[in-house]
């Protein structure tokens, strides 16, 4: 049988304990907050503004059309206007834009030859890709059917001077557009399985330090382990080795599941996305020990590592691209860690880079595992 006034004492009793915590309490009011927003403006917005460039070698009254149909639609954020072939697929090769549309020297010619006009594109990111090659598609096939002065040629934001469009009488029927896709057809699956991966081995070397340490904070193991002529450095690098030698394997287990169960292909091979995760692995686990230095239980440790752990999943790309999502979202990206280890894991399972291909991301990734140690190490508290 309840008792009545006992049992509202146990609740306020258990309101009042929320003051001996505050971040648990700023998380409980804040984690909603910041996942709504994540929903809402993260992942349901539209994806605009796709840097690319054109390659024109080409002048003339088509040409202008063309360029500012480019300039003026949505889809695209034309980065630059050159003429320079090698240096337009470079760029895209490199990843600084996602495409280039390349028009050839005959493009305005004035002849019943058809035109060829080319987009080479970076298939990796797949939901980009698929949005850039239906726009491109749809803007040549609405100029390749220009007809004489007595139809306007519109787009979506803006219509040409029926004076330029009896110009361009003789065009129609006359592009057709390939599509140059240089890293094959990509399907959402295999876009997918490499964030997912680092994801998976985010949160379970993120939760995982917060068992080991906060947990054995709070059954009195930690207490023990300090009555002895032990440093701070010691017991972390060690709780870290450890820890790290099970994502080793949980890594392992993953990649081959995404192959036996998905089919997935790893152009950059087996043993380079695998060095990837493991650093990937590192930074995590630092990144939990950081987190876990001050927290006395793991209810506490929960709840102030995920208003940190449930944005970085939502924000770096995970399930869409981060051109979706609107541009302070798209800044804040790049402060999360899983950013660069989506990236990693992308270039080397799709794109099948190499380690010295990006190294960028891993040189971040090394840095964040030295910032979390250190600052975990220092904040540490050993006064259990």
């Amino acid at each position: 049988m309840i008792e009545l006034n006992k049992f509202w004492w146990m609740i306020k009793k258990e309101l009042i304990s929320l003051k001996r915590h505050p971040a648990r309490l700023v998380s409980i009011i804040a984690f909603p907050i910041i996942m709504i927003l994540l929903f809402g403006y993260g992942m349901g917005g539209e994806m605009t503004d796709l840097p690319i460039v054109v390659v024109s070698q080409s002048h003339g009254n088509l040409t202008d059309l063309t360029l500012d149909t480019i300039k003026t639609t949505e889809t695209y954020h034309v980065v630059e206007v050159i003429d320079d072939l090698d240096e337009g697929k470079r760029r895209v090769d490199s990843g600084e834009v996602k495409a280039a549309i390349l028009l050839p020297s005959d493009y305005d010619d004035d002849d019943s030859q058809q035109k060829s006009v080319t987009l080479y594109l970076d298939s990796s990111d797949q939901m980009a890709s698929q949005i850039l090659e239906s726009s491109t598609q749809g803007i040549f096939y609405r100029l390749s059917n220009v007809v004489a002065s007595q139809t306007s040629v519109s787009t979506q934001n803006a219509s040409v001077e029926p004076s330029i469009v009896h110009s361009l009488n003789n065009f129609k029927d006359d592009i057709s557009l390939n599509i140059n896709k240089i890293y094959g057809n990509i399907k959402y699956i295999d876009f997918l399985v490499p964030a997912v991966l680092g994801m998976t081995v985010m949160f379970s070397c993120m939760m995982g330090m917060g068992a080991t340490i906060a947990g054995e904070r709070e059954t009195g193991e930690l207490a023990r382990l300090f009555m002895t002529p032990t440093s701070v450095a010691t017991v972390i690098g060690g709780k870290i080795a450890a820890k790290l030698l099970i994502e080793l394997v949980r890594a392992l287990i993953l990649i081959v599941m995404a192959i036996l169960l998905f089919n997935v292909s790893i152009k950059g091979g087996i043993v380079q996305t695998f060095i990837v995760l493991v650093i990937g692995a590192l930074c995590f686990v630092s990144f939990g020990i950081f987190f876990s230095a001050r927290t006395s239980t793991q209810e506490d440790y929960a709840q102030i590592v995920m208003p940190f752990s449930m944005p970085m999943m939502f924000v770096s790309g995970v399930f869409y691209p981060i051109e979706t999502m609107p541009w302070i979202l798209q800044k804040l990206a790049y402060v999360f860690p899983l950013t660069y280890l989506n990236d990693a894991m992308r270039g080397v399972m799709l794109k099948g880079q190499s380690l010295g291909d990006v190294w960028i991301d891993l040189v971040i990734l090394l840095g964040f595992t030295v910032l979390f140690f250190i600052i975990g190490v220092k904040r540490f508290n050993r006064d259990v």
